[in-house]
């Protein structure tokens, strides 16, 4: 599956060479103004919903004669075969899976940050389990949805160990299929996020072994190709300030923020404000998410889910957070 993943990937970065940048001419040409925005339905990615529910970036744009064409994804993978394809402009994942893409050949770059939130990530196991500590993972089967961030805190949890992915018997799977499987009682364990975690929990189906807490601050990420963006500079700082402004609208009002989104992450408001917590939304890059993403980059290597390293300075562009006044 992972090594298919992969394939894919490079597959659809070949078909973007030529049908994807064919068709990004021909509508440079004909002078259309749409940007295509791809996005995941869940709370890590809560002020994006928050824009799209409010009209608040849709009316920015629409200064511009911008409109938008949204598209949303189950997983990060998912969200890049799109992307590898041609079919989006901007997307929102997490850190492993944006420089996976990278290095897997895609032309992206990170333009922001969508939040930060270890909390938000976690390591489950059945709530009936033996399993006490992390060391009792080693040769377990455990489920995790490959190249997704909460893939970054399996590793990591395992290195601490003194364990790589070879020790134990992974698994990939989607989370709604993880469910099933934590049900069924098919896995040991598994690596989810948000809102699987709380689910699982409120369900009595599992509990968490440990999170993201000292293992990886739970990065995600707003990605754009770079062709797209040096065109479009206006719109993607309309969008970098929408999303500022999104986020400080969550952190002083999280019930309302809960109410308004609930149906985009299709759960309830009770739900949703008790995850909003686990986040720190930010569009602007701090020191630290600069070494935090030079840490999963050299992690991926090490690990050897990737071979191809990628230069986080170079692949991370700040230029339009600094046009928009957002960051020094």
């Amino acid at each position: 599956m992972w090594k298919k993943w992969m394939s894919l990937i490079v597959v659809a970065v070949v078909f973007s060479l030529t049908a994807g940048l064919g068709a990004s001419v021909q509508a440079a040409e004909a002078n259309l103004k749409e940007v295509r925005i791809a996005t995941q339905p869940g709370p890590a990615f809560a002020p994006i919903f928050l824009a799209e529910k409010q009209g608040w970036l849709a009316a920015e744009l629409n200064k511009q004669g911008v409109s938008i064409k949204w598209s949303s994804f189950n997983s990060g993978p998912l969200l890049t075969e799109s992307f590898a394809a041609g079919e989006q402009d901007i997307g929102f994942i997490g850190d492993f899976v944006a420089i996976m893409q990278r290095a897997a050949g895609q032309d992206t770059r990170i333009v922001g940050m969508a939040a930060s939130g270890p909390q938000g990530l976690a390591i489950v196991v059945p709530n009936n389990s033996t399993i006490t500590t992390t060391k009792d993972l080693k040769g377990k089967k455990i489920s995790v949805v490959k190249g997704s961030y909460a893939h970054h805190l399996l590793v990591q949890v395992l290195k601490e160990q003194g364990m790589t992915v070879r020790d134990i018997d992974l698994v990939d799977l989607s989370q709604a299929d993880t469910h099933k499987a934590l049900i069924q009682g098919d896995i040991d364990a598994s690596a989810i996020f948000e809102p699987l975690i709380t689910k699982l929990e409120e369900e009595g189906v599992a509990k968490v072994l440990v999170d993201g807490s000292g293992y990886t601050k739970g990065l995600l990420a707003i990605v754009a190709k770079p062709d797209f963006a040096a065109k479009n500079p206006e719109v993607v700082q309309a969008l970098l300030t929408v999303y500022q402004r999104c986020s400080k609208f969550i952190a002083a009002n999280p019930e309302e923020a809960a109410r308004l989104i609930s149906t985009s992450i299709q759960v309830s408001p009770e739900f949703v404000v008790k995850v909003l917590g686990k986040y720190n939304y930010h569009a602007i890059v701090r020191d630290e998410d600069m070494k935090e993403l030079k840490t999963s980059e050299e992690a991926l290597r090490t690990f050897g889910i990737m071979k191809t390293s990628v230069d986080i300075d170079a692949f991370v562009d700040t230029r339009y957070l600094k046009a928009a006044g957002l960051q020094q």
